[in-house]
């Protein structure tokens, strides 16, 4: 069997009878936390000008816009994967280094709007991507994620195995979308070591690819079933040459949708852990910023490399800027999307504390990533006093994870801008009931 293969009886397993409620319940916390991460992403530039450069592609198709506008299933998940990407609010699978839910419900939703789905299938769907994809992300590992945005690559997969299902793909089927998947994969993670509108546009490109790639499939498109694993295949050429014969062991009893970390910051996550200890031990402390005279903060390598700005002067620089995304934490006390306004990055105080500030990579906190994503941070006071706290992990992750009410009030918080306190409260509830709704009018 090669690694397309493996996750054949899952799929069939899942497409036979009835997921357990707490799965379910899980994916619908994902997808309100898709919604909550989707509306401030349609607000931004880099969405407003993909837009403009599709307008040729509207007014077709069984899929829908948020706002009402009909696409096709393809144009639909591309601008709603970016969409859902562009403001650095989705959630993420901490070991496979992933944010599945941009991709995979861009995917999974613009499949069920063409195909006039259910919202139980939708949700069994969005399982299905999340599970197949967060496993190939885990066996890619630390190696591919060197180089390469995850979300990008294996977002792929995760479209793919989702829109697949939704689709009615058979196993064979599935094998052969994943196959095409793989050849679709794409996406440099030196695409954001400098302000560019590229990073969003990964993971829309991702959710387009996976929802063509399962459509060809189900057309009786062919793909080289061993594209994962041959001897010049994906794990070869974009990691370390993994072993892919545990692919499969897990699923249907470890979910690894009930795992997932959503965001409590807005910004890279990477930075988080930092955020959380930094305000822990400002609380400890009993102190205001300007009593602060040094900060030092010690985390793991990958963050110190992605976000890696020490003089942000956009928007894209500052949610990439540990040093700034920190300070401006215990400025205001939180990092929302008001942290990234041009008075804000203007800050004095907190650049002030930017440059009061060291960072560095810490040995053994860089040994428990990815499984945990920790931070070590010290101040010391303008009178001599010195403390330090360890952050092991972020509010958030699944060891402190976020309420129903906590994602209600994300979604409630980024989504009334831009629709409206009724319409993003009706939205809400009609989430947290979708296996009634058409999804063909989720967003009417």
């Amino acid at each position: 069997m090669y690694a397309t293969e493996a996750f054949g009886p899952f799929f069939s397993t899942v497409k036979a009878g009835p997921l357990p409620v707490e799965v379910l319940h899980h994916a619908k916390r994902a997808l309100i936390d898709w919604h909550a991460a989707l509306f401030p992403g349609l607000d931004t530039e880099a969405i407003q000008r993909l837009r403009g450069a599709l307008e040729e592609e509207f007014g077709r198709g069984n899929a829908t816009l948020p706002d009402g506008q009909h696409v096709t299933a393809r144009v639909a998940a591309l601008l709603n994967g970016a969409a859902a990407h562009a403001a650095e609010i989705d959630d993420s699978f901490r070991d496979a280094m992933y944010h599945p839910g941009a991709p995979t419900i861009a995917a999974a939703i613009a499949a069920a709007q063409d195909a006039g789905a259910t919202g139980e299938l939708l949700l069994k769907g969005i399982v299905v991507g999340y599970e197949v994809s967060t496993r190939i992300g885990v066996v890619l590992g630390r190696a591919h994620y060197r180089y390469w945005h995850s979300t990008a690559t294996v977002g792929t997969f995760g479209a793919a195995a989702a829109a697949a299902f939704i689709y009615g793909a058979t196993e064979e089927q599935l094998a052969h979308a994943l196959a095409t998947a793989a050849t679709f994969a794409a996406g440099l993670q030196q695409a954001f070591r400098m302000d560019s509108m590229s990073k969003p546009l990964h993971v829309g490109r991702a959710a387009e690819g996976g929802v063509l790639a399962a459509r060809a499939a189900v057309a009786g498109i062919t793909g080289s079933l061993d594209v994962l694993d041959g001897e010049t295949g994906l794990g070869r050429a974009m990691s370390d040459g993994p072993e892919w014969g545990a692919l499969a062991t897990t699923l249907g009893k470890d979910f690894h949708i009930c795992r997932l970390t959503f965001k409590n910051h807005i910004g890279c996550g990477h930075t988080f852990a930092a955020i959380d200890g930094a305000l822990a031990l400002k609380a400890k402390l009993g102190i205001d910023t300007s009593q602060i005279r040094r900060i030092h903060v010690a985390t793991y390598r990958p963050a110190l490399e992605i976000a890696c700005y020490l003089d942000p002067r956009t928007e894209n620089e500052a949610k990439f800027s540990l040093k700034y995304i920190v300070a401006t934490a215990l400025v205001h006390g939180s990092v929302r999307l008001s942290a990234y306004t041009p008075e804000r990055l203007r800050d004095d105080e907190t650049r002030r504390l930017m440059d009061c500030m060291t960072i560095e990579a810490d040995a053994e906190i860089d040994g428990w990533f990815p499984g945990k994503r920790a931070a070590r941070v010290e101040i010391e006071t303008l009178d001599g006093a010195k403390a330090d706290y360890l952050q092991p992990n972020r509010k958030g992750d699944p060891e402190d994870p976020l309420s129903d009410a906590d994602l209600d009030g994300k979604l409630m918080e980024l989504a009334t801008p831009i629709v409206g306190v009724e319409a993003a409260r009706r939205l809400a509830g009609r989430i947290w009931h979708v296996e009634s709704e058409s999804i063909r009018e989720l967003f009417a």
